[in-house]
Protein backbone atom coordinates (compact mmCIF):
# COMPACT_ATOMS: atom_id res chain seq x y z
CA UNK A 1 0.00 0.00 0.00
CA UNK A 2 1.19 3.52 -0.29
CA UNK A 3 2.57 5.06 2.44
CA UNK A 4 1.02 8.11 4.26
CA UNK A 5 1.95 9.94 7.31
CA UNK A 6 1.82 12.27 9.80
CA UNK A 7 5.06 14.72 10.25
CA UNK A 8 3.61 17.07 12.91
CA UNK A 9 1.74 19.41 11.25
CA UNK A 10 2.23 17.73 7.67
CA UNK A 11 1.17 14.73 6.50
CA UNK A 12 3.59 13.21 3.65
CA UNK A 13 2.42 11.21 0.23
CA UNK A 14 5.07 9.87 -1.99
CA UNK A 15 4.71 11.21 -5.47
CA UNK A 16 1.49 12.07 -7.47
CA UNK A 17 1.10 11.13 -11.46
CA UNK A 18 -1.67 12.19 -13.70
CA UNK A 19 -1.35 9.35 -16.30
CA UNK A 20 -3.65 10.96 -18.88
CA UNK A 21 -3.26 14.92 -20.17
CA UNK A 22 -3.57 16.96 -23.26
CA UNK A 23 -2.50 19.65 -21.63
CA UNK A 24 -3.11 22.58 -24.65
CA UNK A 25 -6.65 21.85 -23.45
CA UNK A 26 -6.03 23.41 -20.65
CA UNK A 27 -7.10 26.74 -22.53
CA UNK A 28 -10.20 25.80 -23.35
CA UNK A 29 -11.26 25.67 -19.47
CA UNK A 30 -14.49 28.32 -19.08
CA UNK A 31 -14.96 27.98 -22.77
CA UNK A 32 -16.77 24.83 -23.58
CA UNK A 33 -18.31 23.98 -20.38
CA UNK A 34 -21.59 25.43 -21.76
CA UNK A 35 -22.43 23.26 -23.86
CA UNK A 36 -24.60 23.79 -27.12
CA UNK A 37 -27.87 22.34 -27.26
CA UNK A 38 -27.88 19.37 -28.04
CA UNK A 39 -24.11 19.45 -26.92
CA UNK A 40 -22.19 16.35 -27.35
CA UNK A 41 -18.41 14.67 -27.07
CA UNK A 42 -18.41 16.04 -31.08
CA UNK A 43 -19.72 19.40 -30.55
CA UNK A 44 -17.17 19.96 -27.68
CA UNK A 45 -14.15 17.93 -30.40
CA UNK A 46 -14.99 20.88 -33.07
CA UNK A 47 -13.95 23.95 -30.38
CA UNK A 48 -11.00 21.31 -29.49
CA UNK A 49 -10.04 20.90 -33.05
CA UNK A 50 -10.00 24.61 -33.80
CA UNK A 51 -7.68 25.47 -30.34
CA UNK A 52 -5.47 22.63 -32.10
CA UNK A 53 -5.43 24.34 -35.61
CA UNK A 54 -3.99 27.52 -33.85
CA UNK A 55 -1.02 26.42 -32.42
CA UNK A 56 2.32 27.02 -32.68
CA UNK A 57 5.65 25.71 -30.65
CA UNK A 58 5.32 29.08 -28.77
CA UNK A 59 1.53 28.62 -27.90
CA UNK A 60 1.84 25.09 -27.21
CA UNK A 61 4.49 25.74 -24.43
CA UNK A 62 2.68 28.58 -22.88
CA UNK A 63 -0.41 26.75 -22.34
CA UNK A 64 1.34 23.44 -21.50
CA UNK A 65 3.70 25.56 -18.98
CA UNK A 66 0.67 26.66 -17.12
CA UNK A 67 -1.27 23.65 -16.95
CA UNK A 68 1.39 21.69 -15.58
CA UNK A 69 2.49 24.52 -13.11
CA UNK A 70 -1.02 24.27 -11.78
CA UNK A 71 -0.81 20.47 -11.59
CA UNK A 72 2.56 21.06 -9.28
CA UNK A 73 0.79 23.52 -7.12
CA UNK A 74 -2.24 21.01 -7.00
CA UNK A 75 0.03 18.08 -5.75
CA UNK A 76 0.95 16.54 -9.25
CA UNK A 77 4.62 15.51 -9.17
CA UNK A 78 4.50 13.73 -13.31
CA UNK A 79 2.23 13.09 -16.20
CA UNK A 80 1.72 11.24 -18.95
CA UNK A 81 0.99 13.67 -21.77
CA UNK A 82 -1.01 11.84 -24.47
CA UNK A 83 0.50 14.38 -27.25
CA UNK A 84 -0.75 14.33 -30.89
CA UNK A 85 -0.50 17.69 -32.60
CA UNK A 86 2.78 16.92 -33.97
CA UNK A 87 2.89 18.88 -37.20
CA UNK A 88 2.07 22.36 -39.34
CA UNK A 89 -2.02 23.31 -40.10
CA UNK A 90 -1.94 21.91 -43.45
CA UNK A 91 -0.55 18.53 -41.96
CA UNK A 92 3.30 19.00 -43.46
CA UNK A 93 6.24 18.42 -40.81
CA UNK A 94 7.69 20.77 -39.33
CA UNK A 95 11.60 20.83 -40.47
CA UNK A 96 12.32 19.81 -37.23
CA UNK A 97 9.72 16.80 -36.71
CA UNK A 98 9.17 16.99 -33.51
CA UNK A 99 9.65 20.56 -32.20
CA UNK A 100 6.15 20.30 -30.61
CA UNK A 101 6.78 17.10 -28.77
CA UNK A 102 10.03 19.24 -27.34
CA UNK A 103 7.98 22.03 -26.67
CA UNK A 104 5.64 20.20 -24.45
CA UNK A 105 8.35 18.56 -22.80
CA UNK A 106 10.57 21.21 -21.96
CA UNK A 107 7.08 23.42 -20.77
CA UNK A 108 7.33 20.21 -18.35
CA UNK A 109 10.93 20.61 -17.37
CA UNK A 110 10.31 24.06 -16.33
CA UNK A 111 7.31 23.54 -14.06
CA UNK A 112 9.60 20.84 -12.10
CA UNK A 113 7.50 17.73 -13.26
CA UNK A 114 8.80 14.34 -14.85
CA UNK A 115 7.15 13.43 -17.88
CA UNK A 116 6.11 10.77 -19.99
CA UNK A 117 5.65 12.28 -23.47
CA UNK A 118 3.47 9.23 -24.69
CA UNK A 119 3.86 9.74 -28.56
CA UNK A 120 0.63 9.48 -30.50
CA UNK A 121 -0.15 7.45 -33.40
CA UNK A 122 -3.15 8.95 -36.01
CA UNK A 123 -3.52 8.51 -39.20
CA UNK A 124 -7.26 8.45 -40.35
CA UNK A 125 -10.14 10.55 -39.29
CA UNK A 126 -12.42 7.48 -38.17
CA UNK A 127 -14.02 4.58 -39.43
CA UNK A 128 -14.34 5.04 -43.02
CA UNK A 129 -14.33 9.27 -43.01
CA UNK A 130 -12.69 11.64 -44.83
CA UNK A 131 -10.42 13.77 -42.50
CA UNK A 132 -11.50 16.91 -41.04
CA UNK A 133 -9.43 20.01 -40.97
CA UNK A 134 -8.44 19.85 -37.14
CA UNK A 135 -6.95 16.51 -37.37
CA UNK A 136 -4.32 17.43 -39.93
CA UNK A 137 -1.95 18.16 -37.43
CA UNK A 138 -2.16 14.93 -35.63
CA UNK A 139 -1.62 12.53 -38.69
CA UNK A 140 1.38 11.10 -40.18
CA UNK A 141 1.99 9.42 -43.21
CA UNK A 142 3.00 6.22 -42.34
CA UNK A 143 3.25 4.81 -38.89
CA UNK A 144 6.80 4.54 -39.38
CA UNK A 145 7.55 8.20 -39.57
CA UNK A 146 5.93 8.01 -36.16
CA UNK A 147 7.77 5.06 -34.85
CA UNK A 148 10.91 7.10 -36.33
CA UNK A 149 9.92 10.52 -33.91
CA UNK A 150 9.97 8.26 -31.38
CA UNK A 151 13.32 7.02 -31.70
CA UNK A 152 14.37 10.26 -31.63
CA UNK A 153 12.37 11.63 -28.98
CA UNK A 154 14.38 8.57 -26.96
CA UNK A 155 17.69 9.34 -27.75
CA UNK A 156 17.39 13.17 -27.34
CA UNK A 157 16.02 12.26 -23.84
CA UNK A 158 17.81 9.21 -22.53
CA UNK A 159 20.21 11.07 -20.40
CA UNK A 160 17.03 13.43 -18.89
CA UNK A 161 16.40 11.85 -15.83
CA UNK A 162 12.58 13.54 -15.49
CA UNK A 163 11.79 12.24 -18.97
CA UNK A 164 10.86 8.96 -20.49
CA UNK A 165 9.11 8.31 -23.78
CA UNK A 166 6.20 6.19 -24.82
CA UNK A 167 3.81 4.91 -27.55
CA UNK A 168 0.14 5.75 -27.99
CA UNK A 169 -2.12 4.45 -30.72
CA UNK A 170 -4.81 7.40 -30.36
CA UNK A 171 -7.88 4.88 -30.79
CA UNK A 172 -9.20 2.01 -32.41
CA UNK A 173 -11.07 4.71 -34.65
CA UNK A 174 -7.44 7.01 -35.25
CA UNK A 175 -5.49 3.88 -36.57
CA UNK A 176 -5.44 0.55 -38.85
CA UNK A 177 -5.30 -2.91 -37.46
CA UNK A 178 -1.66 -3.11 -39.30
CA UNK A 179 -0.50 0.08 -37.00
CA UNK A 180 -1.88 -1.45 -33.95
CA UNK A 181 0.26 -4.43 -34.32
CA UNK A 182 3.44 -2.39 -35.30
CA UNK A 183 3.17 -0.46 -31.69
CA UNK A 184 2.65 -3.23 -30.13
CA UNK A 185 5.69 -4.50 -31.39
CA UNK A 186 7.67 -1.17 -31.15
CA UNK A 187 6.43 -0.82 -27.11
CA UNK A 188 7.36 -4.60 -26.65
CA UNK A 189 10.91 -4.34 -27.92
CA UNK A 190 11.88 -1.54 -26.41
CA UNK A 191 9.92 -1.91 -23.40
CA UNK A 192 7.75 1.52 -23.14
CA UNK A 193 4.46 2.08 -21.53
CA UNK A 194 1.50 1.82 -24.47
CA UNK A 195 -1.51 3.89 -23.81
CA UNK A 196 -4.80 4.13 -26.15
CA UNK A 197 -8.13 6.03 -25.89
CA UNK A 198 -10.65 2.68 -25.79
CA UNK A 199 -14.18 2.83 -25.84
CA UNK A 200 -14.68 6.42 -24.39
CA UNK A 201 -18.17 6.64 -26.48
CA UNK A 202 -20.94 4.45 -27.51
CA UNK A 203 -20.76 5.25 -31.31
CA UNK A 204 -16.66 3.97 -31.02
CA UNK A 205 -17.67 0.57 -29.97
CA UNK A 206 -20.45 0.81 -32.81
CA UNK A 207 -18.13 1.71 -35.60
CA UNK A 208 -15.08 -0.92 -33.94
CA UNK A 209 -17.61 -3.52 -34.40
CA UNK A 210 -18.74 -2.58 -38.05
CA UNK A 211 -15.49 -2.34 -39.14
CA UNK A 212 -13.30 -4.98 -37.18
CA UNK A 213 -16.37 -7.53 -36.55
CA UNK A 214 -15.27 -7.52 -32.84
CA UNK A 215 -15.20 -5.15 -29.93
CA UNK A 216 -12.07 -2.53 -28.90
CA UNK A 217 -10.77 -4.72 -26.20
CA UNK A 218 -11.16 -7.40 -28.32
CA UNK A 219 -9.16 -5.82 -31.08
CA UNK A 220 -6.52 -4.76 -28.77
CA UNK A 221 -6.18 -8.29 -27.86
CA UNK A 222 -5.91 -9.94 -31.25
CA UNK A 223 -3.07 -7.42 -32.19
CA UNK A 224 -0.98 -8.08 -28.76
CA UNK A 225 -1.28 -4.55 -27.85
CA UNK A 226 -2.56 -5.65 -24.37
CA UNK A 227 0.05 -6.49 -21.55
CA UNK A 228 0.99 -5.05 -18.54
CA UNK A 229 2.60 -1.93 -19.87
CA UNK A 230 -0.56 -1.24 -21.71
CA UNK A 231 -3.03 1.86 -20.55
CA UNK A 232 -6.80 1.83 -21.72
CA UNK A 233 -7.51 5.29 -21.07
CA UNK A 234 -11.08 5.64 -20.19
CA UNK A 235 -12.60 2.45 -20.54
CA UNK A 236 -15.77 3.76 -20.34
CA UNK A 237 -18.03 0.69 -23.09
CA UNK A 238 -17.00 -2.52 -22.25
CA UNK A 239 -18.46 -6.08 -22.39
CA UNK A 240 -17.80 -8.11 -19.32
CA UNK A 241 -15.26 -9.99 -21.86
CA UNK A 242 -13.58 -7.32 -22.35
CA UNK A 243 -13.14 -6.20 -19.06
CA UNK A 244 -12.12 -9.94 -17.98
CA UNK A 245 -9.81 -9.42 -20.88
CA UNK A 246 -7.73 -6.23 -19.37
CA UNK A 247 -8.51 -8.11 -15.85
CA UNK A 248 -6.18 -11.01 -17.25
CA UNK A 249 -3.43 -8.54 -18.82
CA UNK A 250 -2.92 -6.73 -15.19
CA UNK A 251 -3.50 -3.52 -18.17
CA UNK A 252 -4.23 -0.25 -16.40
CA UNK A 253 -7.38 1.35 -16.82
CA UNK A 254 -7.51 5.20 -17.12
CA UNK A 255 -10.22 6.56 -15.43
CA UNK A 256 -11.01 10.35 -16.20
CA UNK A 257 -14.39 11.22 -14.05
CA UNK A 258 -13.93 14.98 -14.72
CA UNK A 259 -13.49 14.88 -18.22
CA UNK A 260 -16.23 12.18 -18.98
CA UNK A 261 -18.62 14.06 -16.87
CA UNK A 262 -17.82 16.92 -18.51
CA UNK A 263 -18.40 15.37 -21.86
CA UNK A 264 -21.27 12.91 -21.01
CA UNK A 265 -19.29 10.32 -21.96
CA UNK A 266 -20.87 7.58 -19.78
CA UNK A 267 -19.69 5.53 -16.87
CA UNK A 268 -16.94 2.67 -16.55
CA UNK A 269 -18.13 -0.13 -14.95
CA UNK A 270 -15.54 0.34 -12.23
CA UNK A 271 -16.83 -2.39 -9.93
CA UNK A 272 -16.04 -5.26 -12.58
CA UNK A 273 -12.80 -3.83 -14.10
CA UNK A 274 -11.72 -3.65 -9.80
CA UNK A 275 -12.86 -7.54 -9.95
CA UNK A 276 -11.51 -8.33 -12.85
CA UNK A 277 -7.16 -7.68 -11.83
CA UNK A 278 -7.39 -4.27 -14.16
CA UNK A 279 -4.91 -1.83 -12.26
CA UNK A 280 -6.41 2.06 -12.11
CA UNK A 281 -4.74 5.37 -12.57
CA UNK A 282 -6.38 8.89 -13.11
CA UNK A 283 -5.98 11.48 -15.75
CA UNK A 284 -6.35 14.93 -16.11
CA UNK A 285 -7.43 14.94 -19.62
CA UNK A 286 -9.51 17.90 -20.55
CA UNK A 287 -8.25 20.01 -17.68
CA UNK A 288 -11.66 21.23 -16.95
CA UNK A 289 -9.77 20.62 -13.43
CA UNK A 290 -6.47 19.81 -12.23
CA UNK A 291 -7.78 18.05 -8.76
CA UNK A 292 -5.87 15.04 -8.21
CA UNK A 293 -8.03 14.28 -5.17
CA UNK A 294 -11.31 14.84 -7.09
CA UNK A 295 -10.06 12.83 -9.82
CA UNK A 296 -9.32 9.39 -7.27
CA UNK A 297 -12.62 10.06 -5.25
CA UNK A 298 -14.84 10.22 -8.18
CA UNK A 299 -13.95 6.65 -9.53
CA UNK A 300 -15.16 5.44 -6.29
CA UNK A 301 -18.32 8.68 -5.44
CA UNK A 302 -19.73 7.77 -9.01
CA UNK A 303 -19.95 3.87 -8.59
CA UNK A 304 -22.35 4.52 -5.39
CA UNK A 305 -24.90 6.00 -7.05
CA UNK A 306 -24.62 4.05 -10.30
CA UNK A 307 -25.50 0.80 -7.85
CA UNK A 308 -26.58 2.32 -5.18
CA UNK A 309 -24.31 0.94 -2.49
CA UNK A 310 -21.48 2.78 -0.47
CA UNK A 311 -17.98 1.28 -0.93
CA UNK A 312 -18.44 -0.64 -3.79
CA UNK A 313 -14.89 -0.71 -5.35
CA UNK A 314 -11.99 1.34 -3.97
CA UNK A 315 -11.44 1.95 -0.41
CA UNK A 316 -8.87 5.00 0.44
CA UNK A 317 -5.97 3.21 0.67
CA UNK A 318 -6.56 1.42 -3.18
CA UNK A 319 -7.33 5.25 -4.18
CA UNK A 320 -3.88 6.45 -3.06
CA UNK A 321 -2.30 4.12 -4.70
CA UNK A 322 -4.03 4.54 -7.47
CA UNK A 323 -2.64 8.70 -7.81
CA UNK A 324 0.65 6.96 -6.47
CA UNK A 325 1.85 3.18 -7.58
CA UNK A 326 0.35 2.69 -9.94
CA UNK A 327 -0.12 5.64 -11.71
CA UNK A 328 3.55 5.72 -11.47
CA UNK A 329 3.88 2.56 -13.21
CA UNK A 330 1.91 3.07 -15.87
CA UNK A 331 3.88 5.70 -16.78
CA UNK A 332 6.83 3.95 -16.72
CA UNK A 333 8.60 5.51 -13.38
CA UNK A 334 9.27 2.16 -10.95
CA UNK A 335 9.21 4.38 -7.61
CA UNK A 336 6.62 7.09 -6.96
CA UNK A 337 8.29 6.94 -3.56
CA UNK A 338 11.54 9.18 -4.51
CA UNK A 339 9.61 12.22 -4.80
CA UNK A 340 6.73 13.36 -2.06
CA UNK A 341 3.98 15.74 -1.59
CA UNK A 342 3.33 17.68 2.11
CA UNK A 343 -0.06 18.56 2.67
CA UNK A 344 -0.99 20.77 5.76
CA UNK A 345 -2.41 19.03 8.23
CA UNK A 346 -4.45 22.08 9.39
CA UNK A 347 -6.19 22.61 6.62
CA UNK A 348 -9.85 22.75 7.27
CA UNK A 349 -10.27 19.54 5.05
CA UNK A 350 -8.14 17.86 7.03
CA UNK A 351 -8.47 19.06 10.71
CA UNK A 352 -9.47 16.56 13.40
CA UNK A 353 -8.67 13.27 11.65
CA UNK A 354 -6.81 10.47 13.18
CA UNK A 355 -3.48 9.41 12.02
CA UNK A 356 -6.12 5.70 11.30
CA UNK A 357 -8.03 7.57 8.88
CA UNK A 358 -5.39 10.06 7.09
CA UNK A 359 -6.09 8.50 3.47
CA UNK A 360 -10.04 8.77 3.86
CA UNK A 361 -9.72 12.32 4.74
CA UNK A 362 -6.92 13.27 1.95
CA UNK A 363 -8.71 11.20 -0.66
CA UNK A 364 -12.26 11.95 0.25
CA UNK A 365 -11.75 15.46 1.36
CA UNK A 366 -8.43 16.83 0.25
CA UNK A 367 -7.78 19.74 -2.27
CA UNK A 368 -4.85 21.44 -3.96
CA UNK A 369 -5.56 24.23 -1.07
CA UNK A 370 -4.19 21.82 1.00
CA UNK A 371 -0.51 20.90 -0.78
CA UNK A 372 1.95 22.97 0.86
CA UNK A 373 5.27 21.61 -0.52
CA UNK A 374 6.01 18.69 -3.99
CA UNK A 375 9.44 17.56 -4.44
CA UNK A 376 10.86 16.07 -7.75
CA UNK A 377 14.05 14.63 -7.61
CA UNK A 378 15.12 16.25 -4.56
CA UNK A 379 14.00 19.46 -6.02
CA UNK A 380 11.95 21.49 -3.89
CA UNK A 381 9.35 22.92 -6.68
CA UNK A 382 6.69 24.13 -4.81
CA UNK A 383 7.16 25.77 -1.60
CA UNK A 384 4.31 26.67 1.37
CA UNK A 385 1.77 26.59 -1.39
CA UNK A 386 4.14 28.67 -3.73
CA UNK A 387 5.93 27.89 -7.06
CA UNK A 388 8.04 30.63 -7.87
CA UNK A 389 7.42 30.42 -11.79
CA UNK A 390 3.66 31.11 -11.24
CA UNK A 391 3.79 34.76 -12.34
CA UNK A 392 5.42 34.13 -15.32
CA UNK A 393 3.69 31.14 -16.24
CA UNK A 394 0.26 32.94 -15.86
CA UNK A 395 1.69 35.46 -17.98
CA UNK A 396 2.61 33.28 -20.55
CA UNK A 397 -0.88 31.35 -20.72
CA UNK A 398 -2.78 34.28 -20.70
CA UNK A 399 -0.82 35.90 -24.06
CA UNK A 400 -1.91 32.37 -25.75
CA UNK A 401 -4.77 32.09 -24.62
CA UNK A 402 -5.90 35.30 -25.82
CA UNK A 403 -3.91 34.57 -29.14
CA UNK A 404 -5.54 31.34 -29.74
CA UNK A 405 -9.19 31.56 -28.46
CA UNK A 406 -9.80 35.37 -30.22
Amino acid sequence: MTAIRRDGARIVLPGIATAHSHAFQRGMRGYVQRAPTPGSFFSWREAMYALAESLDPESLYALSHFAFVELALAGVTCVGEFHYVHHQKDGTPFDDRTVLSDAVIRAALDAGLRITLLRTVYERAGFGRVMESGQRRFCDARVDDALADVDVLEKRYANEPRVRIGLAPHSLRAVTRPSLEACARYAQQHRMPLHAHVSEIEREVRECIAEHGARPVEVLAATHVLGDRFTAVHATHLSAREIALLGEARAFACVCRTTERDLGDGFPDVWALARSGARFVTGTDSHASSCPFEEARAIELDERPRTNARTVALDADALLDVLSTSAYASLGWPDASVDAVTLDANDPALVGVDDAHLADAVIFAGTPRAVRDVVVAGSRIVADGRHAGYEAARQGFERAVRAVMR
